[in-house]
């Protein structure tokens, strides 16, 4: 695989994203004439929030979910969106149907705090309303990843105290998961493993960690990382089968320890990460366990 194909956010080659519209503020465009302008908050500032979400045969995945996360972190920094939870479902769904995809595609909502009169950060300079925009693209993971497994590299960049910056926010400004990331592909690496202030595992730089001990999962809790939706989905759907999730502390030595490990996102759902390190989790190889946490959580949302 290229270094682009190694990445936890890759995909096969699709020739149809060449021809898809993407909505900018309540009309279509082809993709390379969407356009936002220069004075734009989240140009500007990285001022706004955003979702990412997947459509699988016909249905899109946690929809309540990612509107639930959304609308929070709009209100918590005070972004108008414009509209209701209706009407920004409708967006993303417009958007689909625009394009005839009702299988295997990726949805990024974005949505920013509008146009400003001159570059600042005073929120009291934009004139007009929120900038919305949705890109739906046709998306399918690697192949191999899920064969192979990631490899991850621990970064000395840490994640952040909600006083801080609260990764719990879907913000646009991902500058600190960006530098981490980098770092990884310096060493080599897939993906950029996070740990938070205090020493403890985090997430990775753009999906959430888990480690399996015997049959238990675990992963961070959401102190200091982002809060998946497909992680929580991960852990419901494992739960839910009669097994143990734990949501808690551990380090990097009871990573190193470990019989498997994977990671979770909107994109590839479970997928293994086998070396981390340089070392080799359990034998290196995709773990049984994995396989039945992705079929659990394949079939709860009805992908399987």
């Amino acid at each position: 695989m290229s270094n682009e194909q190694a990445s936890a956010q890759a995909y096969l080659a699709d020739a149809r994203n060449d021809q898809v519209l993407v909505y900018v503020n309540g009309e279509f465009f082809p993709r390379n004439e969407a356009r936002v302008s220069v004075f734009d908050s989240g140009f500007v500032l990285g001022d706004g929030v955003w979702e990412g979400l997947r459509l699988i045969k016909g249905k899109l995945i946690s929809l309540e979910a990612h509107l639930d996360r959304l609308f929070e972190g709009a209100r918590s920094i005070d972004l108008d969106i414009g509209l209701d939870r209706a009407g920004v479902a409708k967006v993303v769904t417009d958007t689909l149907a625009k394009n005839g995809m009702t299988d295997g595609a990726h949805v990024r909502l974005m949505i920013t705090r509008g146009l400003k009169k001159t570059p600042n950060q005073d929120p009291r300079f934009v004139i007009g309303k929120a900038t919305i925009v949705c890109v739906a693209e046709y998306k399918t993971p690697i192949p191999e990843a899920k064969a192979k497994g990631y490899s991850l590299f621990t970064s000395t960049f840490r994640t952040t105290q909600p006083d801080q910056f609260d990764l719990r926010l879907n913000s646009h400004s991902r500058l600190n998961l960006i530098q981490a990331l980098i770092q990884a592909i310096k060493a080599g690496a897939d993906e950029a493993l996070m740990l938070d202030p205090r020493g403890f595992v985090a997430s990775c730089n753009s999906t959430n960690f888990f480690i399996v001990r015997g049959r238990e999962l675990w992963t961070s809790t959401s102190l200091y990382s982002f809060k998946g939706i497909t992680q929580q989905n991960v852990i419901d759907a494992w739960r839910a089968a009669g097994n143990v999730a734990k949501e808690c502390d551990f380090t990097l030595a009871q990573v190193y320890s470990a019989d498997e490990a994977f990671v979770t996102g909107t994109l590839g759902g479970v997928t293994p990460a086998t070396k981390i390190d340089g070392r080799f989790i359990g034998d290196g190889k995709a773990g049984k366990v994995t396989k039945e946490a992705s079929d659990l959580y394949l079939r709860s949302v009805g992908a399987l």
